[in-house]
């Protein structure tokens, strides 16, 4: 009768355990903005890549899941307001273009401060994000405008020149009116009479099409997707080099409330996202350049001579970025070599060794 009475027991404490229900899972709100429309390449995949993995890997545990609200193409903010919009709570996780902040994210500046090294996107994301987590300085930047930076990315293979009539040099580019964004308005200073004109990638169409400038400076994914073809139908393949202009970032109050588990898992995403951008903006590189040519445009090689001639007419704006770190305290000059040493061990030469010259005051 003991024996029947404990397996009784046994059973039925069983039965009462399967009865308990199981955990909750708590759901996190989370407000995603960029000024950028959706068919941008890393908007598009940040909804296509980024988003779905977090999902996958919060679902291994069941713990937690995420609402996601995406909100791009203005609805929130403008391109360069996503800075702004994060600091401020507008949005929980941002995708911020870096390029428009110089003054408040100077380090962010490394590889548009570094031209004519490499071209491949892969490699300087990796360098520039190993940077940012070797050096405080990046991550500093980011805390004093209340974000938590996670990763940098790199969506463009190498800039190029795109124009109205065809070009093959330098001397060519003399007394043009070029568009641009942030530090690479400065590769023209090395050319005379050349004039930059800041603006964002969804103004070049219209700038060029109204003739307030002539040439432009982007990259042959955006060429094509916003129609460039159509009002520069010239590329010159100048091979400018891959630069980071985009960094997601998360709105410090937002993250300071976040479980552990999920902070993590927007860590580890965050990295994976970097690279998986960075590999479809070399995948699409050479597709862009077949269909800028499929809808009319031509491409110019530019010969090595040129790109060294063009390399070294300009001031060494990396030592200049440097300098103005160490000036403020921050490991300026050993970031710029760490940076080139990361490049250099990845296989690439620079056409000018930025590094190893110093600024004359």
């Amino acid at each position: 009768m003991i024996a029947k009475w404990t397996r009784r027991m046994a059973v039925g404490a069983m039965f009462a355990a399967t009865a308990l229900p199981a955990a909750a899972t708590e759901t996190i709100k989370a407000v995603v903005i960029d000024g950028y429309p959706a068919r941008a390449l890393w908007v598009k995949e940040f909804t296509a890549f980024f988003i779905p993995e977090v999902d996958k890997r919060l679902a291994e545990s069941g713990n937690y899941k995420m609402d996601w609200q995406e909100s791009y193409g203005g609805s929130i903010v403008k391109p360069k307001g996503v800075l702004e919009g994060v600091k401020l709570g507008l949005g929980d996780i941002g995708i911020v273009t870096t390029i428009f902040h110089n003054s408040k994210l100077p380090s962010q500046a490394i590889s548009a401060a570094t031209p004519f090294i490499a071209p491949d996107a892969r490699a300087v994301a990796k360098a520039v994000d190993e940077i940012a987590k070797e050096f405080p300085t990046m991550q500093a930047e980011f805390e004093a405008q209340n974000q938590v930076y996670l990763a940098t990315g790199v969506v463009l293979d190498t800039y190029q020149v795109f124009s109205k009539e065809p070009i093959t040099s330098i001397k060519q580019m003399e007394g043009a009116k070029v568009a641009g964004a942030g530090m690479n308005l400065r590769y023209l200073e090395g050319i005379k009479d050349a004039a930059g004109v800041r603006g964002g990638l969804t103004d070049f169409y219209n700038m060029l099409q109204t003739g307030l400038v002539e040439k432009a400076m982007l990259w042959p994914e955006a060429a094509k997707t916003f129609k460039i073809a159509e009002v520069a139908p010239y590329m010159l393949r100048a091979d400018l080099g891959a630069v980071n202009s985009k960094t997601i970032t998360v709105n410090k109050d937002y993250w300071d409330k976040l479980p552990d588990e999920v902070k993590g898992v927007l860590q580890e995403v965050a990295v994976a996202y970097r690279d998986h951008v960075a590999g479809i903006a070399m995948d699409r590189a050479e597709a862009s350049r077949a269909a800028f040519v499929e809808a009319g445009g031509t491409i110019v090689e530019m010969d090595a001579g040129e790109r060294e001639a063009w390399a070294n007419a300009m001031p060494n704006i990396a030592a200049e970025w440097a300098a103005g770190l160490d000036e403020k305290g921050q490991p300026g000059s050993e970031m710029l070599n760490a940076y080139m040493a990361k490049l250099r061990d990845a296989g690439y030469t620079p056409v000018r060794d930025w590094a190893a010259e110093t600024v004359t005051n």
